[in-house]
């Protein structure tokens, strides 16, 4: 009989990678999804994957409880990623209590682990050559953004209950995603602007872009490696954004890129769109706090999930291929989506 595995967040993005790296090594997957919520990313083919659905609210938690008796582990990935517009209570909602309800049904059905996927982000970050690490403290907090706030104390709430409350947690941390299967689009927008030129410069900064599918993996192999109460960030190459956004270019054929966009006329494009937004009620494309992330480089180094939770390396460029295929397949750069 496989081991049942209650994963949170199945139908996004990474969820759906991690539901099909369970399913390959013969897990039973129970996802906890939201009534009425959108499956399309756990579609294969034309049928959905073989998986069992356990339909609740992460905030309500006997839901959790129910969805988690007779389980083994439970992987974490639900999240409110949203930063446009950048507080919002819901995000905190979801995001710290929803993880308070998930830690409380693993104590509560003693499960044998819980793998909780976090953000690369509430570390500090590096530079190319001395990027950043698990040790480094969060110095996120001065872009005034709850998604990133908000996921710190949730990863605190994690690592307390390791560490004090004998909860076997340990925690994954991605960088930025790229791949195929983003159906919404999260992460993919970027590729989907760049193919469509709609993207007139680039900022002066950078992040770490890892494969999706390799998060995946290295996120599934937390349920039988690492360290209870540690920390691992997912990540892989550091681009700055003039390098990725023309290695993004080159992949959809298109020209890249031309104009580097100096911080200030970053900086006051993100007051604008703000501005714009309090006055229509709808959120811009960008903000302030996103325009400041811009401008940092956002390095990071993987090495110790590399060597603790044997974390794959796929050159982004296959990741940015593979995501290209996908959405072209899918109709999204017709204009349309399948």
């Amino acid at each position: 009989m496989p081991a049942t595995i209650l994963l949170t967040g199945a139908n996004g993005f990474l969820g759906s990678h991690v539901a099909r790296e369970l399913l390959a090594r013969n897990y039973h997957v129970r996802a906890f999804v939201r009534p009425g919520s959108d499956r399309k990313a756990l579609l294969s083919g034309a049928s959905s994957l073989p998986i069992e659905f356990a339909e609740g609210d992460i905030l309500n938690a006997p839901d959790l409880r129910r969805a988690a008796k007779g389980c083994a582990a439970v992987i974490h990935v639900a999240a409110n990623t949203q930063v446009n517009p950048a507080r919002s209570a819901d995000i905190w909602a979801v995001n710290k209590t929803g993880t308070e309800n998930v830690i409380a049904a693993v104590r509560a059905e003693n499960l044998r682990r819980l793998v909780y996927v976090g953000t690369a982000n509430v570390f500090g970050f590096g530079t190319k050559e001395q990027p950043g690490t698990e040790k480094l403290p969060y110095t996120g907090a001065v872009y005034g953004l709850d998604y990133m706030d908000s996921k710190v104390a949730a990863t605190q709430l994690v690592r307390d209950a390791a560490h004090n409350h004998d909860v076997p947690a340990l925690s994954v941390h991605p960088s930025f995603l790229l791949g195929p299967l983003d159906v919404k689009p999260t992460s993919g927008a970027m590729l989907l602007a760049i193919a469509k030129r709609n993207v007139p410069g680039y900022p002066v900064g950078g992040k770490n872009y890892v494969h999706v599918r390799d998060a995946a993996v290295a996120t599934v192999n937390a349920l039988t490696m690492g360290r209870i109460g540690q920390s691992y960030i997912l990540g892989h190459e550091n681009l700055t954004y003039r390098e990725a956004f023309t290695l993004m270019a080159e992949v959809a054929g298109v020209r890249p890129p031309r104009f580097e966009l100096p911080p200030n006329v970053a900086h006051w494009y993100g007051r604008f769109s703000d501005w714009k937004a309090r006055l229509t009620g709808r959120p811009g494309l960008v903000n302030v706090p996103m325009t400041l992330i811009a401008n940092d480089g956002h390095y990071f180094s993987s090495q110790k999930a590399i060597d603790e939770l044997k974390l794959p390396q796929t050159h982004i460029r296959q990741a940015i291929e593979e995501a290209y295929a996908w959405f072209r397949e899918a109709g999204y750069l017709l204009g349309r989506a399948a």
